[in-house]
């Protein structure tokens, strides 16, 4: 069996660094890479999409980053427990039409006791933004260590 350390139950030090590494996952767009961290049975609710299973999921993420184009995210780790973790998160991205938008929200881990995501539950709102309201200006792909967190951003 495959195992993505850190792993259950989490301290504030691993569950920090579990998210982070979602993040840089994430940051990558790369829906090969980014399915490896969810068991095959991984069961999502992202918006109105409900994809369960890493298929499904990888379909999803597919679909999401040839939409949400110049992608870039921030995660911030909001609580933890066992074998959960709850973080808060905001990116960046624009539309074909080249409108930005900054999207909001929370999400819900679980992971199994291999430190595989089992289920993610996420919450997302969009809000409209110029490009001059932009705040995430990074070259795409890992944020850089020193830049502001969404705290110090005031997001």
């Amino acid at each position: 069996m495959e195992t993505k350390p850190p792993l259950p139950p989490f301290t504030f030090e691993t569950a920090t660094l579990k998210t982070r590494m979602a993040e840089d996952a994430w940051n990558t767009r790369d829906p090969d890479r980014v399915v490896q961290v969810y068991t095959e049975d991984t069961n999502w609710r992202n918006r109105a999409d409900f994809p369960v299973g890493r298929t499904e999921v990888h379909q999803f993420l597919t679909r999401k980053w040839a939409k949400e184009l110049d992608y870039r995210l921030i995660k911030e780790l909001w609580a933890f427990t066992g074998n959960r973790i709850a973080v808060r998160f905001a990116y960046e991205w624009h539309d074909a039409t080249g409108q930005w938008f900054r999207s909001y929200g929370n999400e819900n881990w679980g992971f199994n006791e291999h430190g595989l995501m089992a289920w993610r539950y996420a919450s997302i709102n969009d809000l409209a933004i110029t490009e001059a309201d932009r705040k995430f200006h990074w070259p795409l792909g890992r944020r850089p260590d020193d830049h502001a967190s969404l705290s110090s951003l005031g997001l």
